[in-house]
């Protein structure tokens, strides 16, 4: 198991209280919870106390019996900071336009050979 600062330990009681008071307003028992996420009671306790143990299948299973499931979709939707890298990485240099290179009359000549016949009166 490892270490967590105590702002991650903070975030997943919050995560747990709030998964607890969606039980509560959908008027659900622990064990009719549990039944219904296919957990034990003992997990969903974890849960609900925001234990570090629990895996994202089982958080999963009891957001899809509170019908919150698609809330997972949230996460880093929108991340300010990754956006910003992206963009910083996306900006496009600016290249000083192409010069046209201008030819004289014997040099396209030379170059491109006179195809043409010439115009007689």
């Amino acid at each position: 198991m490892g270490t967590y600062t105590q702002k991650q330990k903070n975030i997943l009681a919050t995560l747990g209280e709030n998964i607890r008071i969606a039980r509560l307003r959908r008027k659900l028992s622990v064990r009719s919870m549990a039944e219904r996420a296919g957990i034990a009671v003992s997990t969903l306790g974890n849960i609900e106390n925001g234990s570090p143990s629990v895996s994202l299948e089982n958080y999963l299973q009891v957001l899809s019996v509170l019908r919150l499931d698609e809330d997972l979709l949230l996460i880093a939707e929108k991340d300010p900071l990754g956006k910003q890298i992206q963009d910083a990485q996306l900006t496009a240099r600016k290249r000083a336009p192409k010069e046209k290179k201008t030819i004289s009359v014997i040099e396209y000549v030379i170059d491109k050979g006179n195809t043409e016949e010439p115009e007689f009166e």
